[in-house]
């Protein structure tokens, strides 16, 4: 199947720098048309709204609702005929195990592979502190991130990389004119470190894999995804939405011994 027409969301909203740069790169080939967010509506995972407003945007439509709307108005009604979904380019990374049910990003990408379209996640890490998220961005530093999606679109549908997974999860640092930056294949890293703190009738969460981060300090090896992005790669993470249906002897044993008239 050749790509011609491409949708484009995010969960940071239509008119992110992230998606821009993700446009501007990719309209040059394909025809491309934002189904995104009218305002920023991060690490929603895949929430689902009853119903959406829609406006026309000069990307393509705004929704009042989140990824997994976008997602659906538009393969359900406003773009049927997409080939391909991209989400992003994130303004921060979506790194690790634990972040893909909960990042809006990630979620777009999963809910078009229930629709069967191909679909590649993309986020960017800001390295800094704890204030990363306040840096003003411009879209030459999404270079190292769009220039691999650009590839992946080009290639990755006809070379048959979706036959065996649904979509990509792609993450990669920011980008210079001084720096190019390798491709890696990757597994979302498998560690955690949230924890929980009361202080009377509060409770602090906290992540500690950002702390790690900015550290670059995460004990991951080589060919997980939070190593690659640290070690200034391109992450690239081939991913399923079925869980593992694998046999489990101990679970069959347990459940034949079931009686429910006991």
């Amino acid at each position: 199947m050749s790509v011609e027409r491409i949708l484009l969301t995010n969960d940071d909203g239509i008119d992110a720098v992230g998606l821009h740069a993700l446009y501007d790169a990719l309209s040059t080939d394909y025809e491309v048309a934002a189904v995104a967010p009218a305002e920023d509506r991060s690490a929603v995972g895949r929430t689902l709204s009853g119903s959406v407003d829609v406006h026309e945007h000069e990307l393509g439509y705004a929704v009042e609702g989140t990824p997994s709307d976008c997602v659906v108005a538009g393969l359900g009604t406003l773009l049927p005929e997409a080939d391909v979904v991209v989400s992003g380019c994130n303004k921060g990374a979506n790194l690790g195990a634990y972040t893909l049910g909960r990042s809006g990003t990630v979620s777009a990408a999963v809910e078009a592979a229930f629709f069967d379209v191909p679909a590649v996640a993309a986020s960017m890490y800001i390295p800094g502190d704890d204030d990363w998220w306040k840096r003003e961005l411009d879209v030459a530093e999404f270079d190292h991130v769009t220039r691999t999606v650009e590839f992946l679109v080009d290639r990755a549908v006809d070379a048959g990389v979706f036959d065996s997974v649904d979509y990509l999860n792609v993450n990669g640092p920011p980008a210079d004119p001084d720096t190019t930056a390798p491709v890696r294949l990757t597994e979302p890293s498998p560690i955690y470190d949230l924890d929980a703190e009361r202080d009377g009738d509060r409770i602090e969460l906290t992540d500690r894999i950002w702390g790690r981060l900015f550290d670059g300090e995460v004990p991951d090896p080589v060919g997980y995804d939070r190593r690659a992005v640290l070690d200034g790669e391109v992450s690239v993470s081939p991913l399923s939405i079925a869980p593992s249906n694998g046999s489990n002897g101990t679970l069959e044993t347990l459940l034949a011994e079931y009686d429910p008239a006991e």
